[in-house]
């Protein structure tokens, strides 16, 4: 098993702590002395070895697993980044050549990089997808196969927020015959002992803790500007669902947003694929991790409206906003406020859950500085 921190925690900081983070774990120690209500578990891994494994607050506990929302993202990378590893997918290959139907409405020239990089405009369909669609490893694929992109593919960018797990869904099965969680479960996380799960076992189920709602403060009254296809895209499907805390959804685990899991098993799943675990080598060659981590687009979100968002094959790259490692790392946040990320030249593997995220949402600031700073501590090491 991986070595296990040398300092056992003993405030109101849980878990375990390698000597060379006392600051770190003194800094933790006083956000949660300094509110109450905070709660979140991090983890991180450094060149195999945990260096950190610490939770603390009163809605969380070590051995808790939550939905940490889009951080599940990364199983998609992740298992594409096998896929490429294995030769079975070629990122510059038109998705047309596995998936034929994908074709339809000007899609045919498409190419795999541009539909896991948010390049292919198809953040939603004109007529939205139903929640009975999405939770469907196939019925949300078939309709985006047959949409009209909102743009020519490749001319732009737009977050895919949901239908990135829907397409990457559908390419693995295409390519593997089985879906993305079944490839995931047997491929990557049963053989790794991973604590994230797309679908939580029923025997599991005692272990989940809801995401709590942020809570805007009353000076906060602006009202955020969007773009013209973001009102579309992030509204609700219908039928009231939860992506979250709906046990309909986090028992399907929709891979852009709804597995779960702790801390402790993103951390893993990065240092399983990257940078090895337990004594064992990566099970991502350099190349293949150069090829997923390296940044595609950046620029205008024409979904987010953000000025300065930056995708890998389907991670997020470092920008003003998520500044949580060097020029190769890669990971994804969570819309109330996880995040998980790996930096290969580091060698540090990262993650951050909370219950509650601060407004408005997006990574936790404090863990976007938090993965940064822990790479700088442990970078040279």
């Amino acid at each position: 098993m991986t070595t296990e921190p040398t300092t056992e925690l003993t405030g109101v900081l849980h878990g375990r702590a390698d000597d060379r983070l006392t600051e770190v774990v003194t800094e933790l120690e006083g956000l949660l002395t300094a509110d109450p209500d905070l709660s979140f578990q991090v983890a991180a891994i450094h060149r195999g070895r945990t260096v950190l494994d610490a939770w603390g607050g009163p809605h969380l506990n070590g051995e808790s697993v939550i939905v940490p929302y889009s951080v599940t993202k990364n199983t998609i990378g992740l298992s594409v980044g096998l896929l490429v590893e294995r030769g079975e997918i070629d990122l510059d290959e038109r998705v047309a050549h596995y998936w034929p139907e994908f074709a339809a409405k000007g899609k045919g020239a498409v190419t795999v990089r541009q539909l896991l990089s948010h390049q292919a405009g198809l953040p939603q369909t004109d007529d939205p997808l139903t929640w009975d669609e999405l939770l469907d490893h196939h019925a949300a694929a078939a309709r985006l196969a047959d949409a009209t992109p909102f743009w020519h593919p490749g001319s732009a960018f737009g977050y895919h927020a949901i239908t990135i797990g829907s397409l990457g869904d559908e390419l693995v099965y295409r390519v593997t015959g089985r879906t993305l969680h079944e490839f995931y479960e047997t491929e990557i996380r049963a053989p790794h002992a991973i604590d994230f799960h797309l679908g939580l076992p029923a025997d599991l189920e005692h272990r989940r803790v809801d995401v709590l709602p942020m809570i805007r403060p009353v000076s906060d009254t602006a009202e955020r500007p969007s773009s013209a296809l973001g009102p579309r895209v992030f509204a609700p499907p219908a039928g009231g669902l939860d992506l979250a805390n709906s046990p309909r959804s986090w028992r399907y685990g929709h891979p852009a947003g709804s597995g779960t899991g702790s801390a402790r098993g993103l951390a893993r799943l990065f240092a399983a694929m990257v940078t090895g675990v337990d004594g064992a080598a990566p099970m991502l060659g350099a190349d293949t991790v150069a090829a997923i981590g390296q940044q595609q687009v950046r620029g205008y979100d024409e979904v987010l409206h953000q000025h300065d968002r930056a995708h890998a094959i389907v991670f997020q790259k470092p920008s003003q906003q998520l500044a949580f490692g060097g020029p190769r790392a890669f990971g994804h946040d969570g819309a109330a406020g996880a995040l998980a990320c790996v930096d290969p030249e580091t060698g540090l593997a990262f993650a951050w859950t909370i219950a509650r995220g601060p407004w408005p949402g997006g990574a936790d600031p404090r863990a976007v500085a938090l993965a940064a700073r822990l790479g700088r501590i442990l970078g040279d090491a």
